[in-house]
């Protein structure tokens, strides 16, 4: 890889004091599980490289008056271990133990998982964000897109995000916390996600200056969460889709429900359809089908990766009777 110039500041003033205005100058260093990765195949080349490992204020789970407070390098085993998680957010553990290498688990941290670039294949061998060759042609819509966008794919972009933990933060209503120089601001995780408009964007609501401090979920009385997976194989690999829903529940039907599909888009995809589609009724087989149905009634998918649709459509009906068994 490029030689870069490596720092580890201690605090969260000190790190922020580090970073650039510009996205390629600085890079932060969090478990290392992407970035590394990144700069081996030279997809970053960083002029400075700022580990987050000795900041202790961005470690650990902590309950607070508004929820609970999840610090950005707490690690995915972290979260498994948390009794108060496992009791209250299944659909975060279920999303969790999605990640099945146990040393991404021991390394691999919350706020990494949702600041992860994309896996597609394009970018990650020097194609660029939007899959394009040097003469500026897309080469994805003719291209090996088996594992590409089916939903939100109508622009440039047709990646999709890689975050294993951001369908279920989205889900429950979660919010970012961000730090700079100028000071910290809160940003709702759907939000926080965002499909970039050209070829030196980023896919969240970041700037090379910030620095995401930690995640912050509301109670979760009263509200049944879960998430469902589908994916090719056992093993360390990303899902083919995912479903994540929280539903809120008034006797037996829903009151409100969220349900967000993850690997299907440039973002987690919160579908409104299947929240409509869910209001006032019980869940059901058939209302759970119906709204798996809603869910992906927009899906466009591209050349080779129709078969996404059925799979989507199945975990999030899936998801959905798991909640309720929960």
């Amino acid at each position: 890889m490029q030689g870069f110039e490596y720092a580890k500041p201690n605090t969260v003033k000190e790190a922020l004091g580090l970073l650039a205005t510009q996205w390629g100058e600085a890079d932060l260093l969090a478990g290392g599980t992407d970035l590394l990765s990144l700069m081996k195949d030279y997809v970053h080349t960083p002029k400075r490289v700022v580990s987050l490992s000795g900041i202790k204020e961005l470690k650990g789970i902590r309950s607070t008056a508004g929820g609970l407070h999840i610090g950005a390098l707490t690690t995915l085993e972290d979260l498994l271990e948390s009794a108060q998680i496992r009791k209250e957010y299944p659909s975060l553990i279920q999303a969790a133990r999605g990640v099945t290498s146990p040393q991404i688990r021991a390394m691999g941290t919350v706020g990494g998982d949702l600041c992860q670039r994309p896996r597609c294949w394009y970018f990650r061998r020097g194609f660029g964000l939007f899959g394009r060759d040097s003469r500026g042609r897309d080469l994805v819509p003719n291209g090996e897109n088996r594992y590409h966008a089916i939903l939100g794919n109508s622009g440039a972009a047709k990646f999709v995000s890689a975050s294993s933990l951001g369908p279920a933060l989205i889900a429950l209503g979660a919010k970012v916390e961000i730090a700079s120089a100028a000071g910290n601001r809160a940003v709702e995780v759907e939000k926080f996600f965002v499909t970039p408009s050209d070829p030196g964007g980023r896919e969240v609501d970041l700037k090379p200056n910030e620095i995401l401090t930690g995640v912050v979920l509301p109670p979760a009385a009263g509200t049944r969460n879960a998430t469902y997976e589908v994916r090719q194989k056992l093993a360390l690999d990303w899902p083919l889709a995912t479903a994540s829903v929280a539903l809120k529940m008034s006797g037996s039907n829903v009151q409100s429900a969220r349900v967000v599909i993850g690997h299907v888009a440039p973002t987690p995809w919160n579908s409104a359809e299947a929240a409509q589609a869910l209001a006032g009724k019980s869940i059901s087989e058939s209302t759970a089908q119906a709204a798996a149905e809603a869910a992906l009634s927009r899906a466009t998918p591209l050349s080779q990766n129709k078969y996404k649709v059925q799979l989507a459509r199945v975990a999030v009906k899936r998801a959905l009777l798991a909640a309720m068994k929960a």
